[in-house]
């Protein structure tokens, strides 16, 4: 599998066809992903390469242990090693090459946001419906 950041400067490689997913709805993976939940894969550290952009990767350490690395460039959330463990934790969005991606935990589900939750009336598009019709949805 092939992964990168928005802008492309940071890249990866996995040596696997399959990952299993889980999502987090904390408050911190919330705030790091900017969504209501942050999906991600661990991965055994010999599947795992950096192609290319790692000088360009910033960590974050909250005092509690929380880490992120992000590209200086384009501000992704990028793969970073478990607290010096034998895996590395990786941003499921990266993956450009998804292979078989399987959702099979969610974590923190008693400090999920209010608002996550299913909403069967909300509208669906196969692609971007166009400015005018996308703002007037959010704006009537």
């Amino acid at each position: 599998m092939y992964g990168s950041c928005l802008c492309g400067t940071v890249e990866f490689t996995i040596e696997q066809d399959h990952l299993k997913l889980y999502q987090c709805h904390c408050l911190l993976c919330r705030k790091q992903s900017g969504a209501f939940s942050n999906a991600a894969a661990i991965v055994p550290k010999q599947h795992f390469s950096f192609i290319g952009g790692q000088a360009q990767i910033t960590s974050w350490v909250k005092d509690t242990g929380f880490r992120t690395d992000f590209c200086s460039c384009c501000g992704s959330p990028v793969p970073n090693i478990l607290r010096g463990s034998d895996y590395y934790w990786i941003p499921a969005g990266l993956l450009d090459d998804s292979g078989t991606l399987e959702v099979v935990s969610h974590l923190f589900l008693d400090s999920k946001a209010d608002w996550d939750k299913e909403y069967p009336l909300a509208e669906r598009h196969g692609g971007f419906p166009g400015f005018d019709e996308h703002i007037s949805t959010l704006n009537d």
